[in-house]
Parts: structure tokens; C-alpha cells; sequence
């Protein structure tokens, strides 16, 4: 399984970093956890067919969570039309936005495989597996738990606070990599939940300029596990 970070900034843009937009790819068949830039760019560049895109899971609908997700659903409905992944968004009031959208731009949504993501698990094809937990950055969010090739991975998505919704199943269940955002609280908040994490490391995505030195003091705190800081492009393979 190798996973490819294409966006690690916080609700805007930086110089060097995108919104928040990651890949995954397990047995030649290729995910997206969010999709705040534009995929089908990412995926071209990188000589991957949109045909091998089996699954969409959106965190929560903010914009730079999403935002890539409009383009992605134009250019399946009038160009790359064999393409069928699975689209989990956690509030089916977004697919009639997006068919609205393509409709004042004189395209039509073709019939596209929509589901709401819902609490445990809401996708599993035979090579990923992915559990959404509910968290409270806002109405419909959620964190996943992603499995594949007998490994699993926590994404946290945006969350309220560590100590308020900071998914259980990481203290239960080991992990390979934590992946936290550090967007929305002073990231040292994290290390009493993180420590009691079977975790073999710490990738801190999503983060703010401000909240930078709070990650290194981290890092510090929970020292000799490892954590790193996740840039645009960066990729790990487990």
C-alpha cells in the first residue's frame, strides 16, 4: 500500500502546499481520502488512469475538502465516462450541488454511484476497507480507519479537540501511521492520546503555519516515536 499526499495545507493554499487531497494506492486500484485540488490533474501527471480510481471518501464537505470533487465529477460525466468509483460524501445534498453546478456549465451528471458515509464500515472491496468514525469538527464529519494488504492506517480528519473525539479505535487497534490534522488546536494537545496509540509513527498533515513549532514540541514530548511533518508529494509505502 502506498500513500501520496497531493495537498497538506490547512483551509488555504500555501506557497508550497495544497488543500488537503491524499492517495492511495493498494494493488493497482487507487483512493482518495478528500479531494480539496484538482485530481484528475494529479492523476494525469502521474500516468495513472482514472479508470483505476475505485473509491472516494470525503471527510466532511468544507471546501478545501472537497473542492477538487466538482472537476473530478465534470470530467467522469462527459470524458472519462468508463470511470466508476465509489463516492462516500458525508451529506448527499452535495450531489445536488455538483449537478446544479455541471448543469449551469451545460454538462449533465451522468448516473454515478453516491453513498452517504455513515458510521462503520462503508466500503470494502475485497483490497481496501474503510470505517468511518464520527468526529465534531462540524455536522457529518468523520476520521477513517483504512485497511489494506493486512496493514491499517488512521486518518483523523478535522477534529474539535483530542481530548473531545479523537478516535478510540487507534488506542485499540495498532496502527502503521497515525495521520492528524494540526489545523485547529495547539498540535502538543495531541500527546497524551497519541501516546497511548499502538502506533509505529506520526504524520502531521492538514497543519497551519502557527501551529508549526507546537508540532516539533511534539515531536519532542513523544519522542522516540517518530513524527514527521507531511509535505505535498511526500509518499510512504507500508
Amino acid at each position: 500500500m502506498q500513500i501520496t499526499f497531493l495537498g497538506a495545507s490547512h483551509g488555504v493554499p500555501e506557497a508550497n502546499r495544497r488543500c488537503s487531497c491524499t492517495l492511495i494506492e493498494t494493488n493497482g486500484r487507487y483512493y482518495f481520502i478528500d479531494m480539496g485540488v484538482n485530481a484528475i490533474d494529479a492523476l494525469r501527471t502521474r500516468g495513472i488512469e482514472v479508470e483505476d480510481v475505485k473509491g472516494i471518501f470525503i471527510t466532511h464537505v468544507h471546501g478545501d475538502h472537497t473542492n477538487g470533487l466538482i472537476s473530478f465529477v465534470d470530467l467522469i460525466s462527459w470524458y472519462f465516462k468508463t470511470a466508476d468509483p465509489e463516492i462516500c460524501l458525508p451529506n448527499l445534498e452535495g450531489v445536488e450541488a455538483i449537478r446544479a453546478w455541471l448543469k449551469a456549465n451545460h454538462c449533465e451528471m451522468r448516473d454515478l454511484r453516491f453513498k452517504k458515509v455513515t458510521d462503520g464500515t462503508i466500503f470494502d472491496d475485497g483490497y481496501l476497507k474503510v470505517t468511518a468514525i464520527p468526529t465534531q469538527h462540524c455536522p457529518d464529519s468523520h476520521a477513517f480507519f483504512v485497511e489494506a494488504e493486512g496493514k491499517a492506517v488512521l486518518f483523523t480528519g478535522d477534529l474539535k479537540h483530542p481530548n473531545v473525539d479523537f478516535p478510540k479505535i487507534a488506542k485499540e487497534k495498532p496502527t502503521e501511521f497515525i495521520i492528524c490534522e494540526a489545523a485547529h488546536f495547539p498540535a502538543t494537545d495531541y500527546a497524551p492520546v497519541l501516546a497511548a496509540c499502538p502506533t509505529k509513527q506520526v504524520l502531521v498533515n492538514h497543519y497551519a503555519p502557527w501551529n508549526i513549532p507546537n508540532v516539533m514540541q511534539l515531536a519532542e514530548t513523544l519522542a522516540p516515536l517518530p513524527v514527521k511533518f507531511v509535505n505535498d508529494g511526500m509518499q510512504v509505502t507500508l
